[in-house]
């Protein structure tokens, strides 16, 4: 059966990939000339080629080592985007608690599930996040930071941040988080094809991989 393997691929060799989202558009054009555009998918879903960053044999071997335990395509695991992968705005260094507003306490709501937000004028797009990396979530009420293990936990497997007995949200108090995390993913294929020769003089294998919902 497949599962999701909650580890990290190479750091060295993510930090270093080619990709970005995408999104599934269907476009129609009418006899007048105008389009009819409908959105397919609700969330972008995200792909990537980590095989540029594979510049050693080393790295080669860590990633066909991590292709074999995940059975290719079989089992998803955890991608770190170099590009996006905190709650902080670009130029911030670390999360702060502020960052993503999560919900709107009502005195009795405990769970509360991370999201980032994008955008914010025309149609801003609220992006679920569900592998927050351990030990970087933090959280406020009110704009008054919470203590994890204290006033809330957060599931890191899933991205629910649940406040513990007597610390819920009191009503219209604003709940925001700030996090880092990482992107679901699986292998987008069955093979690896690896030219030893063509590796030395420089060519680069294709390593593909997608976003999935574990």
């Amino acid at each position: 059966m497949a599962a999701f393997h909650e580890v990290l691929f190479p750091l060295d060799v993510a930090l270093k990939s080619a990709g970005g989202p995408e999104r599934r558009t269907e476009i129609v054009t009418l006899a007048s000339g105008r389009e009819e555009r409908n959105a397919r998918w609700a969330h972008a879903r995200r792909r990537w080629d980590a095989g540029y960053g594979v510049r050693s044999f080393a790295a080669l071997a860590a990633v066909v080592a991590f292709f074999e335990e995940r059975r290719g395509r079989l089992h998803g695991f955890r991608w770190r985007d170099r590009l996006d992968h905190s709650s902080a705005p670009p130029g911030v260094a670390a999360p702060r608690p502020v960052d993503q507003q999560i919900g709107i306490g009502d005195g009795t709501t405990v769970d509360f599930d991370l999201v980032k937000l994008y955008g914010g004028v025309h149609a801003p797009y609220r992006r679920p996040i569900g592998k927050p990396v351990a030990g970087s979530v933090r959280v406020a009420v009110g704009g008054l930071e919470r203590t994890a293990g204290t006033h809330f936990v957060c599931d890191a497997t899933s991205g629910r941040v649940t406040f513990l007995a007597s610390h819920q949200p009191p009503p219209g108090a604003a709940v925001t988080a700030g996090f880092l995390f990482d992107v679901p993913v699986r292998f987008d294929t069955d093979y690896l094809e690896v030219d030893l020769s063509a590796f030395e003089a420089g060519a680069i294998p294709k390593i593909p991989l997608i976003e999935i919902r574990p």
